[in-house]
């Protein structure tokens, strides 16, 4: 049994499953219907889902909660029954840990867009604080492009309930996010911000994401993340395909795990067999060693923040705060609210 301790401290390594919405898709669910949703409707069909998942080789399963904010759940659910019932779902595979997943808000933070930064703090902490109320071993903050909203999620789940966080940022063919922050600086804020795991997720194939991983693996005091999508979909006959087969896609994920990379899974077009091939994979292999101090992260985070640019803002902010979230939410609210 892999102990969370081991994985923190980043000397063991910790297969997560694959996409959710590529199985539930396969499953039937039609174009605008609510995942989250099925947890209710479904249970044994979304636990289905997760014990494939844990008998191809999973460690960690992630709960079916990737839009289960209010603001997208609206009367289709409450946040806390919604994280209730997918807890329950991911529990009941078997998994040995369940990750509570939050996803991004779908707006953008003033002045980019309309939402407040203190207003999607508060629906972060609404999804926290109903996490906190559940058995989940973890929580994921998944499939970010700007990391002031990730910053707003980090902060909220840290204010209220106690378990790791892991950070995936989403980034472009550019090799940065869509709001252009690279990776280096992604990380940078993350580990400033303290968060357990930081890494990234979806964005396209693992071999495309290598520079990616590369970067933050240099600036990371903390375990890596890759969970890559099945390469870049293609259109076939109407229905987006992902063409990488699974032992390819094993083969692509090798290199970030020579380079340091500990924690695994998959994305958009992964199933059961991807984590199975990663699974083989990992099996009987030694942990690359990597040791990045975090007083030199830190270092590293304020020479960004020396460079101007709204990345570099963002980061002085959390740095000038030293530790005190409070602080870090004041202004943050300040220079982010209209």
């Amino acid at each position: 049994m892999t102990e969370l301790k081991d994985v923190l401290a980043g000397e063991s390594f910790l297969l997560f499953d694959g996409a959710m919405g590529t199985m539930l898709q396969r499953r039937g669910l039609a174009a605008g219907e609510l995942p989250e949703k099925l947890c209710f409707s479904d249970p044994e069909g979304i636990t289905a889902i997760h014990r494939a998942y844990v008998e191809a080789g999973s460690q960690v399963v992630t709960t079916n909660t990737f839009g289960a904010n209010s603001r997208k759940l609206e009367d289709a659910a409450e946040v806390e029954k919604a994280f209730a019932a997918a807890v329950n779902c991911a529990r009941e595979s078997g998994a040995q840990y369940v990750a509570a997943d939050i996803g991004p808000l779908g707006d953008l933070i003033f002045p980019m867009g309309d939402l407040e930064f203190s207003a999607a703090y508060e629906l972060f902490a609404e999804q926290a604080r109903a996490i906190a109320k559940t058995d989940a071993d973890l929580v994921i903050v998944e499939t970010m492009a700007d990391v002031l909203e990730m910053a707003a999620a980090v902060l909220a789940v840290k204010d209220e309930c106690s378990l790791p966080v892991f950070a995936t940022m989403t980034f472009t063919a550019s090799g940065r996010t869509f709001l252009g922050t690279a990776p280096r600086d992604a990380a940078l804020a993350l580990a400033a911000l303290g968060v357990d795991a930081l890494g990234v997720n979806c964005s396209a194939g693992p071999a495309d994401l290598q520079s990616v991983v590369s970067e933050m693996l240099e600036v990371a005091p903390c375990p890596v993340i890759v969970q890559a999508n099945a390469g870049l979909p293609e259109v076939v006959n109407g229905e987006t395909t992902y063409t990488l087969a699974p032992e390819d896609y094993a083969k692509a994920v090798l290199p970030m795990i020579e380079a340091g990379a500990t924690i695994v899974g998959g994305c958009c077009g992964t199933d059961p067999d991807y984590i199975g091939a990663v699974a083989e994979l990992l099996r009987d292999r030694a942990v690359a060693p990597r040791l990045v101090a975090r007083e030199e992260s830190l270092e590293q985070a304020r020479a960004v923040a020396d460079e101007g640019g709204r990345d570099a803002e963002i980061i002085e902010m959390i740095l000038d705060a030293e530790g005190d979230r409070g602080a870090i939410k004041e202004a943050f609210a300040e220079e982010f609210d209209e």
